[in-house]
């Protein structure tokens, strides 16, 4: 991504993120969060194969947990419930990543770039999808880190109006919406994301094969060639 400042080709952009949903399913359904899914921590090998890598904050518990600390994930790519203090989460913390990365991906940058302390990165958040009500996400109002005061008051915004780049991609803004709700409860997990429209297109056969074989053993699954553009200072 930072050879490609203007994002990345659309087509190679859903084969890492269907990878990348392929891998986070098959820790999920063991009960593993690696809790820490940045764009760093996904290798890429020169065919385009992704492995998602760091495992050093991942914890192996029965899932959802009331035990984790809040201080989990790096900041831009940290949900907005563990940064309101919520340590009862699930598999919903590391789906918040994948849509900052998908975005990102689309897009070329980072979206939500906090730089002061967990309250810019919330007002990051809120400035685009709006800043929450009880209404909206039961129970938010009681999470410690939940303080009018310094939260500003926003209103939702359309992702595409944010990120017109999504708009170039066919179901693009709806993967982009299911992914990032700030409702843990109402986010995409990984299998079910597996199935998206987004997805529509892809060989039917990538969702039957063997978990440690490649996609890339599936014939017309190839990366497209990228645009080159003014690299990021």
């Amino acid at each position: 991504m930072e050879r490609h400042a203007d994002g990345l080709d659309p087509r190679n952009a859903r084969l890492f993120l269907f990878q990348l949903l392929r891998g986070l399913a098959y820790c999920h359904q063991r009960r593993v969060l690696h809790r820490d899914v940045k764009p760093q921590n996904l290798l890429i090998s020169e065919i385009g194969e992704l492995k998602l890598a760091d495992f050093g904050l991942a914890r192996a518990k029965s899932v959802p947990s009331h035990t984790y600390s809040h201080e989990v994930v790096t900041l831009w790519y940290r949900p907005p419930d563990v940064l309101l203090g919520s340590t009862e989460y699930s598999t919903s913390l590391d789906m918040w990543g994948v849509g900052c990365i998908f975005v990102e991906m689309i897009t070329g940058m980072a979206i939500f770039p906090g730089f002061r302390d967990t309250y810019d990165q919330l007002d990051k958040i809120f400035r685009v999808l709006g800043t929450p009500t009880e209404e909206e996400w039961p129970g938010v109002s009681r999470l410690p880190g939940y303080k009018p005061s310094r939260l500003g008051r926003y209103r939702a915004r359309r992702l595409g109006l944010c990120w017109p780049r999504l708009h170039d991609v066919h179901h693009g803004e709806a993967m982009a919406a299911a992914l990032l709700q700030l409702d843990p409860r109402k986010r995409l997990g990984a299998e079910e994301a597996m199935t998206h429209p987004y997805f529509e297109g892809l060989p039917a056969k990538l969702r039957e094969l063997p978990d440690d074989c490649s996609i890339f053993t599936v014939e017309g699954i190839h990366l497209y060639p990228e645009q080159y553009s003014t690299m990021k200072k």
